[in-house]
């Protein structure tokens, strides 16, 4: 097998050198480590030396090519390859040597009948072509397992060579950072070798598409504050009652079914709680300029999901309405917070809210702190309870509520006393009758 001169990487960042001089010309015999051409890279000139004994063959580029490094520019075959004598050395006709000498001799290499081999390995290596003098064994007689290593060696070597993509060290070291496949790049140097230029860049992440800002109204933008108010500067804690609503049911039942008037659990719960509050006044407190300010009349505000955000009307003096007047009321306030027509009379003055999320399925949850209010009711959904009744187990309506509270404005035992009573009346509304 011929051996092949290559443009070599003198520097690390090198993609191509520049062909200045052949100092061989094709048929000449050269001797391995012999300066064969002359090179130029931007920075350095240096000569480049025989990989092998022998003669020089094939030259691909030509005085004045630019080539990619790695790329053949020549080949350098073997005495038995070339088949024939060649013509000495420049250096010889130079002297006056006239007489032509024979090639193996030139090149100071052993000839295949010098070497020791076996008959055997002798006729294989002619089969396959190959110089049997190249074999080097740690024996010093080639043997047939000897010629079919090196011939196997040899398919490697040129499979290799055909697997890779003609590119420089550079546009190599590229394409593996970036997993890049130099078959499929075009390159653009001589003979369509692969430059480092040629590598595309990684693939860049898809740009993202900024999420549009849908932006916020003044309702939001207010409940937005007034809650992180709260939520940074009262130290809430949470108070929880699961409570019998078995004859809560049926009070609203009776009432509806008197009055008319649609009565709804949030009405029943303003009944209750602005009852509460009146029986528990240091519930209904705020905290303002680092004191406890006392509210005389009960204001029970309504938390009421709209499409631009969270309101809260108040009812104002819950605590002297009767329950039809409750239902007319809240039904009234909603209606308006919905369609955006409430006054500011409707969201001013509120004492204590109430927030009940019963209607979407929810059990129970914890609610933030009005400012500046001192507390706020959580109420969940109705659902039956197994329960305990007389040492049996039987199933009752209950339902869950959480009491948040600032406490800057009140502790847990005020708090609790409040909850207490709440729990009663919901337990036994017709005590609010006497």
């Amino acid at each position: 097998m011929p051996t092949n001169v290559i443009m070599p990487a003198l520097e690390l960042a090198q993609e191509t050198g520049k062909v200045l001089r052949w100092l061989k010309k094709p048929g000449d015999a050269v001797r391995k480590g012999e300066p064969i051409v002359e090179i130029e890279t931007d920075k350095v000139t240096v000569e480049v030396e025989a990989p092998a004994a022998g003669v020089l063959r094939e030259v691909t580029a030509q005085e004045g090519d630019v080539v990619p490094v790695g790329q053949t520019i020549a080949q350098i075959f073997s005495a038995s390859e070339v088949g024939a004598t060649v013509t000495a050395p420049a250096s010889a006709a130079s002297t006056g040597a006239v007489p032509a000498t024979p090639v193996a001799s030139a090149v100071n290499a052993a000839t295949p009948s010098s070497v020791k081999a076996s008959p055997l390995a002798r006729k294989l290596a002619e089969q396959h072509g190959v110089d049997i003098a190249r074999i080097k064994t740690a024996s010093g007689r080639v043997e047939k397992a000897d010629v079919l290593a090196f011939v196997d060696s040899q398919k490697g070597a040129v499979a290799t060579a055909a697997r890779l993509a003609p590119a420089s060290p550079k546009a190599r070291r590229l394409a593996a950072e970036r997993g890049v496949d130099l078959h499929v790049v075009r390159g653009s140097g001589p003979g369509g070798a692969v430059l480092a230029g040629d590598v595309p860049a990684e693939r860049a992440a898809p740009e993202r598409v900024a999420s549009p800002a849908l932006g916020v109204g003044n309702v939001w933008r207010i409940m937005a504050e007034r809650m992180t108010q709260s939520w940074t500067t009262a130290p809430h804690f949470y108070l929880v009652r699961e409570v019998n609503v078995s004859r809560l049911a049926t009070w609203r039942e009776r009432v509806a079914q008197r009055s008319g008037a649609r009565v709804t659990y949030t009405d029943l719960m303003v009944r209750i709680v602005a009852a509460a509050v009146a029986q528990h006044p240091r519930v209904n407190v705020s905290w303002k300029d680092r004191s406890i300010v006392q509210h005389a009349d009960v204001n029970i505000g309504l938390a009421v999901a709209i499409e631009e955000g969270l309101v809260v009307p108040v009812l104002h003096r819950a605590d002297t309405l009767t329950l039809a007047e409750i239902a007319t009321r809240r039904e009234d306030l909603v209606s308006r917070a919905q369609a955006g027509k409430l006054r500011p009379a409707d969201i001013q003055g509120g004492t204590f809210t109430i927030s009940n999320l019963g209607m979407y399925g929810v059990d129970a949850f914890n609610a933030i702190v009005n400012p500046p209010q001192a507390a706020i009711l959580a109420v969940g959904r109705i659902t039956d309870r197994v329960v305990a009744l007389n040492g049996q187990p039987a199933v009752q309506p209950s339902m869950v509520l959480t009491l948040s509270c600032d406490h800057r404005a009140l502790d847990g035992a005020r708090a609790a006393q409040f909850l207490g009573a709440l729990a009663e009346l919901v337990e036994e509304p017709l005590a609010l009758l006497m």
